[in-house]
């Protein structure tokens, strides 16, 4: 069975547990972040496959994220900034454009199911993943590690990794996080 939520195509992928921050300028954009907030419901974040952002959107990415605003405000040039996590990844099986050009979409859940690191499971890209939150401590609001999580430990790698965005959705699309962690090791054995 399916469930309708709003969609916000981007250039980008979100992935479960991680940080987006977004500046949010169109009206669709501001009204849907609005009646969010109010409801307390998600939306879906999916990449664009052909269109652009800021203007006519023409094929999206059939997976992508939900996304949570966890924080709010006005940026310097007026704009709303958010803050937003992904949650859960979902598959759309049906969409529609309202007449303001909000996408909404109809979705089946997909679920990553739990899974937890021993002490010696990727250990590299998890020291990997230390020093780039230490990077961008102040820009990236994680929260606390959970360096034991395979989908927050992937979450966080493949959300901010500088992979191109085609190769970042193939991994949203696969199965577990285990295995985005053994495709992202992969990807990084190969560019070194």
């Amino acid at each position: 069975m399916s469930e309708r939520i709003a969609l916000f195509p981007l250039r980008t992928v979100l992935f479960p547990t991680a940080v987006l921050p977004l500046r949010i300028f169109e009206t669709r954009y501001v009204d849907m972040v609005s009646q969010c907030m109010r409801t307390g419901t998600p939306f879906g974040v999916v990449l664009i496959r052909d269109g652009e952002e800021a203007g006519a959107v023409k094929a999206v990415a059939d997976v992508g994220t939900t996304a949570r605003v966890e924080d709010f405000q006005q940026l310097p040039d007026g704009l709303l900034g958010i803050t937003c996590r992904g949650e859960r990844r979902f598959r759309i099986v049906g969409r529609e454009m309202q007449k303001d050009g909000l996408h909404l979409g109809d979705v089946e859940w997909l679920e990553d199911r739990p899974s937890a690191l021993a002490e010696n499971d990727f250990r590299g890209l998890r020291a990997l993943l230390s020093r780039a939150l230490e990077e961008v401590e102040e820009s990236y609001p994680c929260g606390p590690a959970r360096m034991d999580d395979a989908l927050w430990v992937s979450g966080q790698l493949c959300q901010l990794l500088p992979f191109a965005a085609a190769q970042r959705q193939q991994w949203l699309e696969l199965p577990d996080a285990l295995q985005r962690l053994q495709r992202l090791q992969e990807a990084i054995t190969r560019s070194d």
